[in-house]
């Protein structure tokens, strides 16, 4: 399973925190590569999202599903369809972490995981010549990166302002 694991301190409670990751239909404001979600469900578990990606010549709506909640602390979910993926969200209260001027921090882990020898090149419409392979190979850059991205944006959306963002990485997808 290929993974990236990466966290950053948000100066919110993790209530405030959990009821806006929660939201998950607000990601495609996040993403380069996420640019519809549709929603069926309330968030709690079983919720499922189809998540329209487009990246290059490819187009694909891959479908998550809400698996686990635990308020205000994580939100587990996994893709149902065409790829082994999962990962989480997690909040952890960090007060010690606050800066001068705010009363709370709390730290924000975004996990996700994928194993790229169960996806389903038969889901996808690749263009002539390219292999479900080639795909992967430029896909697991991306990743960490596109990882990096949301995790900045949620940030400065939550805080009401951007601001530099110290992220800390604590896995990296295999082989990049």
């Amino acid at each position: 399973m290929d993974e990236v694991e990466l966290s950053t301190v948000v100066y919110l409670p993790p209530e405030e925190i959990y009821e806006f990751l929660i939201d998950f239909p607000r990601y495609a404001n996040y993403s380069e590569y996420l640019t519809d979600v549709r929603q069926h469900g309330d968030g709690s578990p079983g919720t499922q999202y189809d998540l329209r990606l487009a990246w290059w010549k490819i187009s694909h709506t891959a479908r998550s599903e809400v698996t686990e909640v635990d308020p205000p602390a994580r939100i587990d979910w996994k893709l149902v369809k065409d790829v082994d993926a999962r990962g989480h969200w997690a909040i952890e209260e960090v007060p010690e972490e606050a800066p001068e001027g705010h009363e709370t921090a709390s730290r924000v882990w975004l996990r996700a995981g994928f194993d790229p020898s169960s996806a389903n090149e038969s889901a996808i419409d690749l263009p002539r010549l390219v292999s479900i392979g080639w795909v992967i190979k430029k896909i697991k850059p991306l990743i960490e990166k596109e990882a990096k991205r949301v995790v900045k944006r949620v940030v400065a959306d939550l805080e009401g302002e951007p601001r530099p963002v110290e992220l800390t990485l604590h896995r990296t997808p295999d082989s990049v």
